[in-house]
């Protein structure tokens, strides 16, 4: 699915993110940044070792926000790593945190002169958050976002499983009704 949010584009697709050509993938990482399980640990596997040698160098990086390293091995020139929350333990935060998470990753973008960036769906694996709760979150953060900024021309949501990709059709073509 594909709307178009101001001057950029807004893509859902089903696949894996260590595969996506965008200027920056978005690793949902843990606040070591040094590798973990699910796209954190793919996204290491598949840049190589360059990536966990540098991201040793940031000293880790807090919940809601977002660091950036090369891409090494992957097709992305570079990685923006953000720290989504552990939904059972941020509470009521936890909302405002996952929405901080996409808007941080999208300035750092911005920062870089980054023209195209490629998210997950950010705590909703081993983190627990919701994939109904974290959907509309993620896209109304992006869109705000790609309407004050025409410099990022392309956010791709690259979703693992026919149920984020549904949860994320459903809340973009949601979000997309309200708004017309």
């Amino acid at each position: 699915m594909e709307a178009k949010i101001g001057k950029a584009t807004l893509e859902l697709i089903q696949g894996d993110i260590t595969e996506q050509d965008t200027d920056a993938i978005v690793n949902a990482a843990n606040r070591s940044l040094l590798g973990g399980g699910g796209v954190d640990g793919a996204i290491h596997r598949a840049a190589g070792p360059q990536l966990l040698a540098e991201c040793r160098t940031l000293g880790g990086c807090e919940t809601g926000d977002a660091k950036i390293t090369k891409g090494y091995s992957l097709k992305a020139r570079h990685v923006i790593h953000t720290v989504g929350p552990i939904y059972h333990s941020a509470g009521k935060k936890a909302p405002e945190l996952l929405a901080s998470c996409y808007r941080r990753s999208l300035e750092v973008a911005s920062e870089n002169k980054l023209k195209s960036v490629a998210f997950p769906s950010i705590s909703t694996g081993a983190y627990g958050y919701p994939l109904e709760e974290a959907a509309p979150i993620a896209l109304r953060t992006v869109m705000d976002y790609l309407k004050n900024h025409p410099e990022i021309q392309l956010v791709r949501f690259v979703l693992f499983g026919k149920d984020a990709y549904h949860a994320y059709e459903k809340a973009l073509k949601d979000l997309l009704y309200i708004a017309a």
